[in-house]
Formats: structure tokens, C-alpha cells, sequence
């Protein structure tokens, strides 16, 4: 048995609900996880409210870490005491045990806690192939960040730094945009107070930048669009602000040849190589010192809906993460 989160309708954070289940037995691949920390990704607030479609009823959470209990036959990646996390689902990591496939599964070096592995998997791999493959930085650039202060952006932000990047950053709040300072943000823009468009023309001389990284979505996107230089690239990855509505394709030859992608993690880490090389060069960068990861906040697991609605309303910065 275990309790986990589930909801059984669509809509706000109310729907959540914490409610026992019975595990499946192990069967081959299969581990049995204890888990201690649980990740909270705007991505769970889609789903859960129906903007991205799901069978019902339904877990919650693609990102936890925890122990092995148990291992079914033929599992070789892991062993029974061992530390692991996940940080790509399968769907339901809103629990305090469950069962995993062990190809999802990815050892905790000694100099990350589980606190820490379960609020950054998911974000810090996202981070990792938005500045490494889908559009690679190299030093001396100058990129756009939106949400610089969310979990996101607080680690793209440093690592962005490490690699010699310089940082543009939009936030909704002065508070958020010392966070963002503070984390390696080279220039910080309250976008409820300025025009980041016209921060952006002025802070590089009117050129623009090569790449635009968006996790807001509608609310910043066409405004995005102009911040970039001819042949620019455009990474929209989230939709904090609602899903960006349909463009016309003439619209980014107008524009400046731009280049528009929407890419998610599931296609940066869909075989196992791809996941460990994804997940090594976040370890690294958080084992040397490079990123830190900031747990914001912390709630209990029976406290879901209220993580649900700081995250919405936007009283959050940096990780959260649920303890079982």
C-alpha cells in the first residue's frame, strides 16, 4: 500500500486528493521505491487542470528521489539501499512508495541530497538540453531568460554564467529580481514595471539576442519575438501564462527569419544513453559548485493542493518539493 496524490476530474488545486493504493507486484525491470522527496513542476498544473489531456482518474509528478526497497528479476541498474532519483516520470511521483521501471532510475552521487535530486531533475535536465542542444550558448553570448527567478531559471541562470553567457532576465517583482541577481543574472528586468522589449534593444545596443529561452508563454511571446537578432531562435518550453496562441509563419520571415521551436524533455532523454549523459552533466555542474539548487520551499505531501496554488498564484521561487 502507499498514499499517493490523485484527481479524478479536471480543475483547480482542489481536485487534488490524498488517497491510499495498492502497488502492483514487481515484475522484471521493476523497483520498489521509498520515496522521501517529491518534485512540484508547473508541467503537474497543466495537467492537472486539463491543458494537457490525461486519462482519468490520475497520479501526479514526473520527479522524485527516494531508496530501493525491493527489486523485481533481472534488474542490474540499481540495488536494494541504493539512492536514486528520476526526474522524467512515469506519471504519479506525487507518493510515498511506488514501483519504477529501472530505466528511469539514475544513481544520487554522495554530494547531492535527496531534497536537492528531487528539485532539480526535472528542471536542471530542461535547462541542460534548452543551452546545450536546442540552441548550444557559447561564451560571450547574450540570451533572453524569461521567468529568471522560477526553479528553471534560478539554475539556467548559473549555469548560463559558468559557461560565460551573459544573462537578460524578466521577473514579476522586485524581490524576484534580486533572486535573480544573486543567482548570476547579468541584467534583470521587472516586466511589471518596464518594457522588457525596449530593455532588451537598449541593453544590446539594439542588436537583439541570438535566443529567447520562454517558459512564461502567451504573456511574453510576441514581445519575444521582437527582442531577437535576424535569424534568431525562439524557445517557447512552457506556458505559465497560458499556451502561446497560433502565429502565422510569414510572421517570423517578417521578423527576421526567426526560427521557432517547441522541444520538450522527453525527446532529449528518450533512451537510456541520452538520459545518464543528460543527468551526469547536471550532476557535475551541481557537485563542483557551478549551480546550486534552491529548494524555496517545502511542503508535506497531504499539503499538495497548497503547493498548487502558491506555485499558481505565484508565491514561489526557485524548487518546490513535497516531503512524504
Amino acid at each position: 500500500m502507499a498514499k499517493a496524490i490523485r484527481f479524478r476530474e479536471v480543475g483547480g488545486p482542489e481536485v487534488l486528493t490524498l488517497e491510499t493504493v495498492d502497488l502492483p507486484d514487481l515484475g522484471p525491470g521493476d523497483v520498489l521505491l521509498r520515496q522521501t522527496a517529491v518534485g512540484v513542476n508547473y508541467i503537474d498544473t497543466y495537467q492537472r487542470s486539463g491543458l494537457y489531456a490525461l486519462p482519468l482518474p490520475s497520479g501526479l509528478g514526473l520527479e522524485a528521489a527516494g531508496v530501493v526497497e525491493a527489486v523485481g528479476p533481472g534488474v542490474s541498474l540499481v540495488a536494494v539501499g541504493q539512492r536514486v532519483c528520476y526526474g522524467t516520470g512515469p506519471l504519479g511521483a506525487y507518493a510515498d512508495r511506488r514501483v519504477m521501471p529501472e530505466n528511469t532510475l539514475l544513481a544520487i552521487p554522495d554530494t547531492i541530497t535527496d531534497t536537492q535530486a528531487a528539485g532539480m531533475m526535472l528542471r536542471g535536465m530542461t535547462v541542460r538540453y534548452l543551452i546545450r542542444q536546442t540552441f548550444p550558448v557559447q561564451s560571450g553570448m547574450t540570451v533572453l531568460l524569461h521567468a529568471a527567478a522560477g526553479g528553471v531559471g534560478l539554475i539556467a541562470c548559473q549555469w548560463l554564467k559558468h559557461l560565460g553567457v551573459t544573462t537578460i532576465g524578466t521577473v514579476g517583482s522586485d524581490e524576484k529580481a534580486a533572486l535573480a541577481r544573486a543567482h548570476g543574472c547579468s541584467h534583470v528586468i521587472n516586466y511589471s514595471t518596464e518594457n522588457f522589449v525596449e530593455r532588451v534593444r537598449e541593453i544590446t545596443g539594439g542588436q537583439g539576442v541570438p535566443v529567447v529561452y520562454d517558459g512564461v508563454g502567451a504573456a511574453v511571446f510576441e514581445g519575444s519575438l521582437d527582442c531577437l537578432q535576424r535569424r534568431g531562435m525562439m524557445v517557447t518550453f512552457g506556458n505559465a501564462s497560458g499556451p502561446v496562441p497560433p502565429i502565422a509563419p510569414a510572421l517570423l520571415s517578417q521578423k527576421g527569419s526567426l526560427f521557432l521551436t517547441r522541444p520538450t524533455l522527453a525527446h532529449y532523454t528518450a533512451d537510456r544513453r541520452e538520459l545518464v549523459d543528460t543527468a551526469n552533466d547536471l550532476f557535475a555542474v551541481v557537485g563542483n559548485g557551478a549551480v546550486k539548487i534552491d529548494i524555496g520551499q517545502t511542503y508535506a505531501l497531504a499539503d499538495a493542493v497548497k503547493a498548487h496554488q502558491d506555485l499558481a498564484g505565484r508565491r514561489t521561487t526557485g524548487s518546490t518539493v513535497l516531503i512524504p
